[in-house]
């Protein structure tokens, strides 16, 4: 059997360099490396002898979990459950009910007076940028400088409460390395959907727009006409993407684009979305205009994000075709009245002004009509960690607030293809659990001061 490299002799350079001295200083090292590693080897090489009485032995049962709570929101009926108990054993719920029997020897954690509601979700973040990366700032961050950032602002995700979110449009596949760290448990936070780079055309909202002409800079998700569109979208596949993400209009923080103005022709959209189809991927497009909202509906796409100058036209499409309106409102209000910190350009604020107040009016003409909506927030444009100050703005909008409640849990679980694992405290979920203090039907606003997180059976320290 081949030794670990780290285990195998070192030749000998015989430089009298100050680098040759500190490899046979190395040299040295390694070697008591390998004694030690080559002695573990052995004593394995005995296991299997040892351990084969207990081979056929079954696997013992992970302990339970008994989790309770005065409230417990049942996000489907609408109902409070008083004196909750939520049984967990391992990564999954495994019964829920009020005064629920404890079995002998459970752990109980006793939340006492707390209110218990299923994790969150944000159907629309980028985790691994931040608001003082708008404008000129983003050109000098690397992908690896992203997604270390993205570690840091994924656990303030998770800390708020969202422990599941669709992360849509990343530079460098930074948004991908994030989501395996996590799942490797590298470093903590929510369950990630991830898109890396958002898919645009030349000169569009998602190509880099930001270095002058002689840098001939093109974003890497540029993609132009039906054969590139295809192998674009196969590429990212290819890199690790679970969503595709396209820009279906212009946007605010790009220079030279209207949010109004289409950019992906039908046929094009069409060729993606196929694509995307064909290999279990969904598509969410970024569109303000409502001629893009139109287009993208007919293309397939599953989702409409922001949708700011939605139509009568596109609110009766997203309704025939059941597509998603994930409305990013929070962060206008953010945006504007911070962008003097953040050093927003001009143009880039100019645009926020005249985009925000269109979002708020017709983002209430669709709830009003009935458009399906899933919370997204945009985070990255505003500060990580402020997700939850999306569900007041849906019900400024009009919504209620189980209507807010249900758009960033059980209706976010059914746009992410989550539903059979998330969105819901039900047996044979994943142990995805938050507590407030107060009462969320009432007020939302309660969901801004989460207490208390679980994240697949494991409790989230909640230091800042």
């Amino acid at each position: 059997m081949a030794l670990p490299r780290s285990t195998r002799p070192l030749n000998s350079t015989g430089c009298h360099t100050r680098q040759g001295m500190r490899s046979r200083a190395r040299g040295s090292r390694r070697a008591g490396l390998a004694a030690a590693v080559l002695t573990a080897l052995a004593a394995w090489s005995l296991a299997p002898a040892a351990g084969a009485a207990n081979a056929d032995a079954p696997p013992a049962a992970a302990p339970v979990l008994a989790i309770k709570a005065a409230h417990l929101l049942d996000v489907r009926q609408g109902k409070l459950l008083d004196q909750a108990v939520v049984l967990v054993q391992g990564e999954r719920i495994t019964a829920v009910g009020s005064r629920l029997a404890v079995p002998a020897g459970a752990r109980v954690i006793d939340l006492g007076a707390q209110t218990l509601l299923p994790g969150l979700i944000d159907a629309h973040t980028h985790l691994t940028g931040n608001p003082e990366d708008a404008g000129y700032n983003h050109v000098a961050l690397s992908a690896p400088r992203m997604a270390l950032s993205g570690a840091r602002n994924a656990l303030r995700t998770l800390r708020a409460g969202f422990t599941a979110v669709r992360d849509v449009g990343a530079e460098g596949y930074s948004d991908i390395a994030l989501r395996d760290a996590i799942d490797a448990g590298d470093v903590p936070g929510p369950r990630m959907r991830t898109s890396g780079p958002a898919l645009g055309i030349t000169g569009g909202h998602c190509d880099d727009t930001f270095h002058g002409p002689q840098y001939h800079a093109v974003a890497e998700g540029v993609a132009d006409g039906v054969p590139e569109v295809m192998k674009k979208t196969r590429e990212v596949i290819k890199y690790g993407a679970d969503v595709i993400k396209i820009c279906a209009t212009g946007g605010v923080l790009s220079f030279g684009d209207d949010p109004r103005a289409s950019q992906y022709t039908l046929d094009e959209m069409k060729a993606i979305v196929a694509e995307a189809h064909r290999l279990g991927r969904k598509v969410a497009a970024h569109a303000h205009g409502g001629e893009g909202i139109r287009l993208a509906v007919l293309a397939g796409v599953d989702s409409i994000e922001h949708g700011s100058y939605i139509d009568d036209e596109g609110i009766r499409l997203m309704k025939e075709h059941h597509t998603w309106l994930v409305p990013t409102q929070f962060l206008h209000g953010w945006l504007v009245d911070n962008a003097e910190a953040i050093k927003l350009p001009a143009p880039l604020l100019a645009k926020a002004r005249e985009v925000g107040p269109q979002a708020h009016r017709n983002f209430a003409r669709a709830v009003a009509a009935g458009v399906p909506v899933a919370l997204g927030t945009d985070a990255a444009v505003y500060p990580h960690g402020l997700n939850a100050r999306e569900f007041s703005a849906y019900v400024a909008a009009g919504m209620s607030p189980l209507q807010a409640i249900r758009a960033g849990t059980v209706d976010a679980a059914e746009l992410l293809g989550w539903s059979d694992r998330l969105g819901a405290i039900e047996a044979g979920k994943y142990a995805d659990l938050v507590a407030v203090a107060g009462e969320p039907l009432k007020d939302v606003r309660t969901l801004e001061d989460v207490r208390w997180v679980m994240k697949g059976g494991q409790e989230v320290p909640m230091g800042r």
